[in-house]
């Protein structure tokens, strides 16, 4: 036993959980095996918002692309939008396309990273040595060996050079400007796109869906995903078949519920004149945003997002703060109890919620995920599903963006350099909801605040003592061997945890007993 106080009740801590960037501390307290309260600590200081302060009203399009390696288009298109809030210009619908469809491959190429380089790793613990799937499982998904895992490597490379003709450059590319985008790509830049894409296609159709993506959009139920599954041997061997075959014997679906309660910004606007269609009639983003609580799906009203610190690392202030109100003066003693994370804890309305892919098929009605959901609200299972079949959804969209890009026509439209104002650019990052908040004063950046996705997943308990969205998912999962407390690794890992857009020092030095998950 980790930290020994009796058998029915102890306390462990984890460290690190992260198989991708920055460190997450997960501290959970058990009763009985079973996990009964969740702490979720950010270890790292960010503080890009402070480096901005005082910088040129553009600057934010260069450095926050830094902010993470994985999801510098989002954080760039975040940036470029909060200024165009500010210059009242929007782009010409050329750039919109090549905008979307880098963004859309960077959730493309960060999908199958997650799912088969990160998350089903865990299917090839010790503890799974004993069930019928195991030798399958570690043949597919051994790290660095398995043919899985050889293959996500080798495509996911290939489809992101998509992004690096259209920006210059992946990661850190900084092609986005106020107006539209400074790159000019021509015929044979657009054949290149396409052929990238069509190649990552007939790799996803083949081996993750084992059908082609119309067939895989007609499943629509529980039913329709048990009839599918028996309906061939390509369907049950694809990664998808296998996911859900593997998943539902170790009981994903019993664990990680949440608070049930789902955020998501308006993502990848239809550019006009485009024939794309979102699910949503008469929305014009494939990737609608809006709020919901179970299925019901409400209006989003930026005004009413806040951060708390009450239980996170930085100066104090009553209640929660609205992005253009907000501080981020970083104030740990090393011994306050109370606070325990270097994230915030944002909020909606007061509320906590989660957000990435399963929050977008909600706020989108995607009716699979919908008829998943709807027996006992979400778990690891469907969670990490909806993240697997996401390409599904992008993969048709993307095609007709880039056939649509018109090399004759404008990428740019010009306008004058800000001088004054606030802005917000909010996008669908490739985890969910990221947006900054941007104020200019006298030419130059007198405020900047960003929530990242991770913040909303992972963030700590807030000025209500509510938990964040994690914790809480943790709360009644059960742990068979706290040496090797793997199930508490699904159920962080199916909101595909990136610490390094989060947090806010690296604290050494602890004393806590550590397992590694």
């Amino acid at each position: 036993m980790p930290a020994t106080e009796t058998k029915a009740k102890t306390k462990t801590i984890l460290t690190p959980l992260n198989r991708v960037e920055g460190d997450l501390e997960i501290r959970v307290e058990l009763e009985d095996d079973r996990v009964v309260d969740a702490w979720s600590a950010g270890v790292m200081y960010r503080g890009f918002e402070n480096l901005l302060r005082g910088r040129g009203a553009l600057d934010g399009l260069v450095l926050t692309p830094r902010v993470c390696g994985i999801c510098g288009t989002a954080h760039l298109q975040a940036a470029a939008r909060a200024l165009e809030a500010i210059m009242g210009v929007r782009p010409p619908a050329n750039a919109i396309r090549v905008r979307n469809t880098a963004l859309a491959v960077e959730h493309l190429q960060s999908d199958m990273r997650h799912a088969f380089l990160m998350f089903v790793a865990d299917f090839v613990n010790p503890a799974y040595r004993d069930r019928p799937l195991y030798e399958e499982a570690a043949r597919r998904y051994a790290p660095f060996r398995g043919e899985t895992v050889i293959e996500t490597i080798r495509e996911t490379r290939s489809v992101v050079e998509v992004v690096a003709i259209l920006g210059g450059q992946w990661p850190h590319s900084s092609y986005m400007v106020p107006g539209g985008i400074t790159t000019l790509p021509n015929m044979s830049d657009i054949c290149q796109c396409r052929y990238l894409l069509d190649r990552y296609r007939a790799w996803y159709e083949k081996r993750i869906l084992g059908c082609s993506i119309d067939r895989w959009r007609e499943v629509r139920s529980a039913g329709d995903l048990d009839a599918w599954l028996d309906e061939s041997p390509a369907h049950r061997d694809g990664e998808v078949g296998f996911f859900v075959r593997f998943a539902r014997d170790i009981g994903l679906d019993r664990i990680g519920r949440g608070h049930d309660a789902y955020i998501g910004f308006d993502g990848l606007p239809i550019p006009e004149g485009s024939a794309v269609r979102g699910r949503r009639e008469n929305v014009p983003f494939l990737l609608p945003g809006g709020f919901a609580t179970g299925t019901e799906v409400t209006p989003l009203d930026q005004a009413r997002i806040s951060e708390h610190v009450a239980h996170s690392w930085f100066e104090d202030y009553e209640g929660g703060r609205h992005p253009f109100e907000g501080e981020t003066k970083p104030y740990a003693t090393g011994a306050e109890g109370r606070k325990y994370s270097w994230v915030k804890a944002p909020r909606y309305g007061n509320r906590p919620a989660e957000t990435g892919p399963l929050a977008e098929a909600v706020l989108a009605g995607v009716p699979l995920v919908r008829d998943l959901l709807r027996p006992s609200g979400p778990n690891a299972f469907v969670r990490q599903l909806a993240r697997m079949t996401r390409p599904a959804e992008l993969l048709p969209a993307v095609g007709r963006w880039i056939d649509e890009i018109d090399p004759g026509e404008r990428y740019y439209t010009a306008s004058p350099h800000p001088e004054e104002g606030e802005g917000l650019g909010a996008v669908e990052a490739s985890r969910g909801a990221l947006g900054h908040w941007l104020r200019i004063e006298r030419g130059r950046i007198a405020r900047y605040q960003m929530i990242t996705p991770t913040a909303w997943n992972g963030s700590p308990r807030d000025s209500a003592d509510l938990r964040g969205p994690w914790e809480e998912a943790l709360v009644g999962t059960p742990v068979r061997d706290t040496e090797n407390p793997v199930e508490l690794g699904h159920v962080i890992r199916s909101f595909d945890a990136c610490q390094v857009c989060s947090v806010h020092a690296f604290r050494g030095g602890r004393s806590f007993p550590r397992r590694k998950v």
